[in-house]
């Protein structure tokens, strides 16, 4: 037995839960996380990226407020991280922590960019919360 077409209602349009990110703030939260990977060409793009997003949203968008800060933080200890591995690429272990430290940096930029866009709040993790 088939159900007519006719008979078949669509769902109604789903509104955004109360409290949850709208769809500009997700957009911009993700952009703060994506803006990240301006670090491939740019140097020190991978903290300029999210600090500009960061504060040019920060008091309009709470979402962005909070994602903005948690790429801007999360870039920064990276950015240490890998000062630490050039320096100890003169003992040769650095370059092994570098292109270990380089790929965790693009897999977490990545889960940080989707977990944005679903408009979950995403924090890293080993982030030292530098930036309040």
């Amino acid at each position: 037995m088939s159900v007519p077409p006719e008979s078949v209602i669509p769902p109604p349009p789903s509104e955004p839960l109360v409290g949850a990110p709208s769809a500009e703030e997700r957009q911009w939260a993700m952009f703060a996380h994506l803006s990240a990977l301006a670090g491939v060409i740019i140097p020190l793009g991978s903290i300029i990226g999210p600090l500009v997003i960061w504060l040019i949203k920060k008091d309009t968008m709470p979402f962005v407020n909070d994602q903005g800060r948690e790429a801007l933080n999360f870039n920064i200890t990276v950015a240490i991280a890998a000062i630490i591995c050039w320096i100890l690429i003169f003992v040769l272990i650095g370059f092994v922590l570098l292109a270990a430290l380089a790929i965790a940096w693009l897999v977490f930029v990545i889960i940080g960019t989707i977990k944005a866009n679903e408009g979950t709040a995403y924090r890293y993790p080993f982030t030292l919360r530098l930036v309040s």
